[in-house]
């Protein structure tokens, strides 16, 4: 074989490994430094983009349980609020009890209750407006345009609710948000449950109906009762109304906590789902881009160990050259 040195074909191959077992390296410590093991996406494209989605839809399963639990929140505040409302109509009805059942009381002991019949009344009417961090918590309104020259007023009918004349928030249950499966819940209509009136035209046996709807209320066999009111002066008073009306008013109440009760039920399953899901989700995301460590640390040591091995090599191969010196010397 000659002996040459302008081309040193060992320090050539030495080299070529040199540098790929440098690579190697470099690319094993990325994934350990980073965890995942496609730290470019020259090394699998395909993957990395079904990695990029699946992450895509676990941020929007976040997302989604996020408004899931703020939904459960509110829900929650306006069943408080409704379970005060049913308590104040309880007892509203139980100071009529007092005002016309004892013949000790005087007409400044019943002037008493009917003054506290009001303030109630005017409680009720602040509950109704409350709301939930800038949200309202009760609707009197069928929308949420501020212009409520075109809106049309929430009328109550318990299990005949018409939904054009409810309230209603769509909170999305899935990753695909408005597009998937989602859970309706209401703004209660309190302040149209607790307005009732009587109709005689629909008496059975004697008796007398009540319903909820008092809009265009012209007709002279039918009275109105609103039991909420902005002021005391333009209150109901005890002498007003009969026994009949309050049975009336706190069944509206419980219907609206039943409803509130059946959508935070649903909104639990639904909470449960997304949880799930997120839990499925990020299990297949790791199969798909994290790194296994033990395998990997494996690695980096074997190149570690292939790149000083490599450099030695080429040093030896260098020092080959020193041969062709030997020839020269006299």
């Amino acid at each position: 074989m000659a002996l040459t040195i302008s081309n040193n074909s060992t320090v050539q191959v030495a080299s070529y490994y040199l540098g790929k077992n440098q690579r190697a390296l470099q690319s094993s410590i990325k994934k350990l430094a980073s965890g995942k093991k496609l730290v470019d996406p020259a090394t699998d494209p395909g993957t990395m983009s079904v990695a990029m989605k699946v992450r895509a839809s676990v941020n929007r399963l976040s997302g989604a349980q996020n408004n899931v639990r703020n939904a459960l929140g509110f829900l929650e505040v306006q069943d408080g609020l409704l379970e005060t409302a049913g308590r104040i109509v309880m007892r509203m009805s139980e100071l009529k009890g007092y005002s016309t059942s004892d013949p000790m009381k005087s007409e400044q002991d019943i002037a008493s209750y009917n003054n506290e019949f009001k303030d109630l009344q005017v409680q009720l009417y602040q509950i109704s407006q409350m709301d939930f961090n800038g949200a309202s918590l009760f609707a009197n309104h069928s929308t949420d345009d501020d212009d409520l020259v075109e809106t049309t007023e929430a009328t109550f009918a318990a299990q005949n609710q018409d939904t054009d004349k409810d309230n209603t928030l769509s909170i999305p249950t899935s990753s695909k948000g408005s597009e998937g499966t989602q859970v309706s819940i209401s703004r209660s209509l309190l302040l149209s449950a607790l307005s009732v009136r009587t109709d005689t035209t629909l008496s059975i046996g004697g008796g007398i109906q009540y319903s909820t709807a008092v809009a265009n209320n012209t007709s002279t066999d039918k009275a109105s009762y609103a039991f909420a009111s902005e002021s005391t002066s333009t209150a109901l008073s005890l002498g007003q109304v009969s026994t009949g009306v309050f049975q009336a008013v706190i069944e509206n109440v419980v219907f609206l906590r039943a409803q509130n009760g059946g959508q935070l039920s649903r909104l639990n399953f639904a909470a449960e789902s997304l949880s799930i899901q997120e839990t499925n989700m990020r299990s297949a995301l790791g199969r798909i881009e994290d790194v296994d460590m033990a395998e990997e640390a494996s690695n980096l040591a074997k190149y570690s160990i292939l790149l000083q091995a490599s450099a030695a090599m080429v040093a030896q191969a260098n020092s080959t050259n020193d041969v062709a010196l030997m020839l020269l010397r006299v």
